[in-house]
């Protein structure tokens, strides 16, 4: 990574300060740097390149070779060679810098309090970006001419401005408006103040950022957030919030270093942390988990906003439900009509729609939950090269993956493909990342899933080759190659659902894995699911079933007894679905099984949104540690292993009846399932003799399960491979679909 980023002016002066002449020049490879000089201040220069990159720089190779003197006098930057296709590397979309931020608050620059300032070590890159190369013909500043104070900067090697492609001032730059909810311009002389003002009466309003709009409100204002809420349709989903700097974040949650340094980088994350007990967060931002999404401002306009008057605010994606983020101005207007009360928008277009990243810190590592926003479209390295694929992800976190030669490039965070809208945004994404890699891949990977959208999308795209992966396989090997491991792995895959080679809803996993195929060793025990896609919706259901599975026909006095069935519901038809597997497909799913222990014990008998049972589940088990209930591990003939819950289900049942807290309840099913993937992992180490141990999938998101896991299968002396840069749960798998596709397409030429 080091165009776009200023490193030929890093070089430029540290070369002059150096006395070396030569030059430093861009190419389609990378920087290629000549110095001519003293031996000893030409080591010196080289080791200072790889000591001191500017921020946004990485370098993953440095070729050197003696030359013949030149007898150069300068040394200078001299024009880009941009022959050839590139290794194309844009870089991601940057905070403001300390530099910048100095300068913000600086009453005698002559950019003070100009909510766009940057420089090559921050600011937009990705978002406003319209075609390779990174030069400002090519993106939406284009349209912005450099004042020539600007241009001084812009052109002088010397300035921490040279070359920053979004470089504008107050005279010749963006410029803030504030917009009514009737989509006509507000009475104000200052947007910025009134915005403020806006805010804390507690008004919604919509503020245009980096990659999308964000919906804001005072985090500590329990009506606003409840308003916000209510016409956004997100009842209890968790809410992002933004604070003024770290100080603010110690004071409402607590703060590892490693959470420090995440949260404060340039990437500037959304930081899942845990909370503290106060009175300056509103409790309707997070209701039932443990954690708030944290981050702090990562442009100017946002530092602006927190200067002063809040500490905090609800930061949250502008967009109607499973819709993709707002990016331009008419149509956050249009879409978020009657949600927002005002807009604050710009006249820098956003060019790449592009959410923000989320994370946490768990075992010692970075843990990424949405990869979008300082993150992408910066490609991960690959332990071999690859011919070139396209891979098109799941169905739901979808994001797109290309591979070329020894780099995996993977787009911005899709979503859930459900809308019209996302599945624009989808084709949009295509063309995006076809633009940025300068490639046009002729082999596509989607999904097994007939009925995906994105499996759908692949029959219609122009290949030679279309190869259709199982979901799971596709989770393991992601994390493999986001690891650089190949060979035959043991492969975890947990999440909730994902379509198998025999039609069933898989999602338990116990795979012997590699690149090039698969074998299911064992699973989870099939549940069934009355009502299908309901009984996702509608957690009791799954509880219903797991009693029907444990105690058969006397499963109705227990369902009874917890008052776990609606009144409206007819037992005798529910009974008659689960006897004759009517509308009740079968399913695997670890995720289906935390939703009905969750159900089970009273937490949650409907969810309004994916995964809120079981978070609410893990929260409460997070209170206490609990031994393990039993469990059978069973097999028949040569078909794969099955994990038997009936026991743990049981010995549930019992708790509850005797009144056990239900957090020990909590503690002791996560502690059955650690004990379980520790006991299957034993196992197909027995049968194989394979030793690495590979989690993926959704349900690794539980730091409970993550570390737990990761412990336990450590002190049994494996070696476990899990995932930090690349999304445990679906937003990985396209990776995992493009290393498979390609592995299968070198083994067969």
């Amino acid at each position: 990574m080091v165009q776009g980023i200023g490193f030929r002016p890093f070089v430029y002066r540290l070369a002059v300060q150096n006395g070396l002449t030569g030059f430093v020049q861009n190419r389609p490879e990378g920087v290629t740097v000549e110095v001519e000089g003293r031996a000893t201040v030409v080591d010196v220069f080289a080791l200072r390149i790889r000591e001191e990159l500017p921020p946004l720089a990485s370098i993953t190779r440095v070729e050197t070779a003696n030359l013949d003197i030149h007898n150069d006098r300068v040394f200078q930057i001299i024009p880009s060679d941009d022959h050839g296709r590139a290794d194309v590397h844009i870089p991601p979309d940057a905070a403001t810098c300390p530099e910048c931020l100095a300068e913000l608050f600086d009453l005698q620059n002559r950019r003070y309090r100009y909510p766009f300032i940057n420089c090559t070590n921050c600011g937009p890159r990705l978002t406003m970006i319209n075609a390779v190369p990174y030069d400002r013909v090519s993106t939406s500043m284009a349209c912005f001419d450099l004042c020539p104070e600007c241009r001084w900067e812009y052109e002088n090697p010397a300035d921490r401005r040279f070359h920053a492609e979004p470089n504008a001032c107050p005279v010749c730059g963006p410029r803030l408006t504030l917009i009514g909810g009737d989509g006509q311009p507000a009475a104000s002389d200052d947007p910025l103040t009134a915005a403020v003002d806006l805010l804390l009466s507690g008004h919604i309003l919509a503020i245009k950022g980096l990659g999308g709009f964000h919906l804001a409100v005072d985090a500590g204002n329990d009506r606003a957030v409840q308003s916000l809420r209510r016409r956004k349709y997100r009842e209890e989903k968790p809410l992002a919030i933004m604070v003024r700097n770290i100080d603010a974040a110690r004071r409402i949650v607590h703060l590892m270093p490693e959470e420090e340094a995440l949260i404060a980088s340039p990437r500037r994350p959304i930081v899942l942390l845990q909370k503290k007990q106060n009175h300056l967060i509103s409790n309707l931002v997070a209701p039932g988990v443990p954690y708030l999404g944290i981050m702090l401002p990562y442009t100017p306009l946002h530092h602006l906003l927190l200067e002063k008057h809040f500490c905090a605010l609800v930061m949250t994606s502008a967009n109607q439900v499973d819709e993709p983020i707002c990016i331009g101005n008419r149509e956050a207007i249009s879409r978020l009509s009657g949600i927002a009360d005002f807009f604050l928008t710009h006249n820098r277009d956003i060019l790449v729609r592009c959410d923000d990243s989320i994370t946490f810190w768990a075992s010692g590592k970075l843990r990424m939950m949405r990869r979008s926003r300082g993150f992408v479209p910066q490609p991960l390295s690959l332990k071999h090269s690859y011919p070139q694929v396209l891979a098109l992800g799941g169905e739901l976190k979808t994001a797109q993956c290309i591979l070329k030669n020894n780099y995996a490039f993977i787009s911005p965070h899709i979503g859930d493909m459900e809308t019209p809208q996302a599945r624009d945004f989808f084709h949009t994404s295509l063309a995006l990342m076809k633009r940025i890699t300068q490639t046009d891949p002729s082999i596509i990977a989607c999904d097994l899933h007939p009925a995906y959208y994105s499996t759908r999308a692949a029959r219609e795209l122009r290949a030679e080759r279309i190869i259709q992966v199982q979901h799971h396989h596709a989770h393991i090997v992601s994390c493999m190659a986001e690891n650089q491991i190949d060979g035959d792995v043991i492969g975890l895959a947990m999440d909730g659902t994902g379509c198998g080679p025999d039609g069933t809803a898989w999602g338990g996993e116990f795979l012997i894995a590699s690149e090039a195929g698969f074998r299911r060793f064992g699973h989870l025990q099939h549940l069934l699911l009355p009502g299908g896609e309901k009984a996702v919706r509608e957690p009791w259901r799954v509880a219903v079933s797991l009693l029907k599975t444990a105690y058969g026909p006397s499963w109705r006095e227990i369902a009874g007894r917890f008052n776990l069935i609606p009144k409206q519901v007819q037992v005798d038809l529910l009974d008659k679905m689960l006897e004759g597997k009517i509308s009740s497909p079968l399913s695997s799913g670890l995720g289906r099984l935390f939703d009905g222990v969750a159900a089970l014990i009273g937490l949650r008998r409907k969810v309004s949104f994916e995964g809120q049972a079981a978070m609410e589940l893990e929260a409460l088990a997070i209170k206490t540690s609990a031994t393990p209930y039993p469990f059978d591990i069973l097999r028949k003939d040569d078909e794969p292993y099955r994990v038997n819950t009936t026991f743990a289900i049981r010995a549930m049942v019992d708790d509850l009846t005797a009144g056990r807290d239900k957090a020990d309840i909590a503690a002791s099913f996560h502690a059955t399932l650690i004990e379980i993937f520790a006991e299957m992992a034993d196992e197909m180490r027995k049968a194989t003799g394979l030793n690495r141990v590979v989690l993926s999938g959704g349900c690794f998101q539980n730091r409970i399960l993550l570390e737990g896991g990761i412990g336990r299968l450590k002190k049994d002396g494996f070696e476990v491979y899990s995932h930090s840069l690349v999304p445990t749960n679906d937003g990985g798998i396209s990776l995992g679909q493009a290393v498979i596709a390609a592995t299968m397409t070198k083994n067969a030429s």
